[in-house]
């Protein structure tokens, strides 16, 4: 599905493109469609960046518990 998302997308690129060239899209269209990519751009960039931190934090977490429970078997076997 994704893929088929893809080609979609990249075929009406190339069409837009071709507009493009021949003046057949005002600049305000063209504009618009930016900053609308800009603005979904940095939502997933702010997404990605929130899902990050709490995986780092979790992974931190998770390496200070075994470092604990590795310590604490190893006293147990002493």
């Amino acid at each position: 599905m994704v893929d088929f998302i893809r080609k979609t997308t990249e075929w009406i690129l190339e069409k837009e493109e071709a507009m493009a060239k021949s003046c057949a899209v005002p600049m305000s269209e063209i504009e618009s469609q930016l900053q609308r990519v800009h603005a979904q751009k940095a939502k997933l960039q702010k997404d990605y960046d929130d899902s990050m931190a709490m995986f780092n934090d979790i992974e931190a977490k998770l390496e200070k518990i075994k470092s604990i429970e590795t310590l604490r078997c190893q006293k147990k076997e002493s």
